[in-house]
This record gives structure tokens, sequence and C-alpha cells, in this order.
């Protein structure tokens, strides 16, 4: 494998560790993804500068909900030397409460990444979401 796909493997497991790390509520591995003073931009949910920040809202949203299940797909990433750009879907469905299943939000959209190479790995430096559905239970229509 050259260098570039080994490159485009390892963004992905990044992007992958992500999912994973919110998921599991594995707040260590999460912060893995993020250089330092990463910049992000969640659009309404906020704007969070550095890898504490987001570690630290991503945490309290999740602290109280049920099962979330976060999946990224259709990669298209782009290496440049020790920088890249990454852009994939997200399909997140998220149980608002652990003990009522009738409670959720079903939320899809695209991360817009920007990475660079450290001596720790890919890192993620700076991340935009732009969402295109949010569903919640609580705006359907009652039966």
């Amino acid at each position: 494998m050259s260098d570039y796909r080994e490159d485009q493997a390892s963004i992905s497991e990044v992007l992958i560790r992500y999912a994973t790390g919110i998921d599991r509520r594995d707040w260590s591995l999460f912060r893995t993804c993020w250089t330092p003073d990463v910049e992000a931009d969640y659009g309404d949910m906020g704007r969070f500068g550095g890898a504490d920040a987001i570690t630290e809202f991503m945490t309290a949203v999740h602290k109280d909900m049920g099962s979330t299940r976060h999946q990224l797909s259709n990669f298209v990433i782009e290496v440049d030397g020790d920088r890249a750009t990454a852009s994939s879907y997200v399909h997140a469905v998220l149980a608002l409460s652990p003990t009522d299943p009738a409670l959720w939000i079903d939320a899809v959209g695209g991360y817009e990444d920007e990475l660079v190479r450290t001596p720790e790995g890919w890192r993620i430096s700076r991340r935009t979401f732009r969402p295109t559905r949010l569903i919640s239970s609580t705006d359907l229509p009652k039966a």
C-alpha cells in the first residue's frame, strides 16, 4: 500500500474513532481525534475552540442519553503532505432517555474536516458540521 493510501486509512480511522468515542462514552478515545487548538462549528449546537471545549460539550450533551449510534460513510479524503481534507456523511440516531425508547433524535448531515499529521498521528484541526435533516420523536404528530 502506498503512503497516500496508508494516510487515507489512518484518517478514516480517526473519523471512526470519533463516532466510537461518542457511542461508547469513551471521552479519552474521543479526545484523541483533535488537535489541542481545533476549531469546530456544529451550527446551531455551537462553535468550539480547543479539544477540551468540544470534549466537555459532547460529554455534557450525551451524559443523560441512552444508546447512541453515529454512523459515518462516504469518506472523501485528500492528502497533501502533512495536511489533509476529509468529507463524510453522518447519520446519528440518539436515544434521548435511557428508559424511554419513544424519545429519540434522528440527525443526518455531513462533516467537512481539515486534518494535520502530528507526532501522535492524524488529528482533526478544523471541523464543520452541515445538517441536512433533524427529526425528533417530539416533533412527530401524536397518534
